[in-house]
């Protein structure tokens, strides 16, 4: 699975991450334990096991979304879809090994009819969201990588929803 590249809201952006593969995969898939550590995460109900099919509700900014596994493999790949406010987003994490660490490469996708009458400001809401995300990801996969022994990290303690780790994350808006 791929997102909708002909979607009005496109964002790309990718992080290095200090930890191996194994453990920035169970951050992405372990919905349940998001508000751990995404800042912008309220809340999530999963639905089932992270798997094709299943799904999960969460509450990011001002509503909630309600979004479908499409593809569960891991390390390497997961992707998910999502509507809420009449969006459809696709969003497509790749993971590979890099540097002794992992290199994670998201890509999401909204369209609609919301997406194409607000396709400007969307886009740049899209890709600040990736972008910290990402930052998000990276803290506390490093947080994790530097406890060993301990891969339920990610629901203890607040320094995980207050940590920044100060690293550049790269991306790319699609033009407008």
């Amino acid at each position: 699975m791929d997102i909708d590249e002909k979607a009005p809201a496109i964002a790309r952006a990718e992080i290095d991450i200090a930890a191996d593969p194994a453990t920035v995969f169970r951050l992405i898939s372990r919905v349940d334990v998001w508000p751990s550590w995404k800042k912008d995460v309220r809340s999530v109900s999963l639905q089932g096991p992270v798997a094709p099919g299943s799904t999960f509700a969460w509450k990011a900014g001002p509503g909630t979304i309600r979004s479908t596994f499409q593809e569960v493999d891991a390390p390497r790949k997961i992707a998910w879809t999502g509507s809420t406010f009449g969006i459809r987003a696709i969003d497509v994490f790749r993971l590979e090994p890099h540097d002794g660490g992992t290199r994670v490469v998201e890509r999401e996708s909204w369209s609609g009819l919301v997406a194409r009458l607000f396709r400007s400001r969307l886009r740049r809401t899209l890709q600040s969201s990736i972008e910290a995300g990402l930052r998000d990801l990276k803290v506390e996969a490093e947080r994790q990588e530097a406890a060993p022994g301990r891969p339920e990290a990610a629901t203890e303690g607040p320094e995980a929803t207050t940590a920044d780790s100060g690293e550049p994350v790269t991306g790319e808006r699609q033009a407008s």
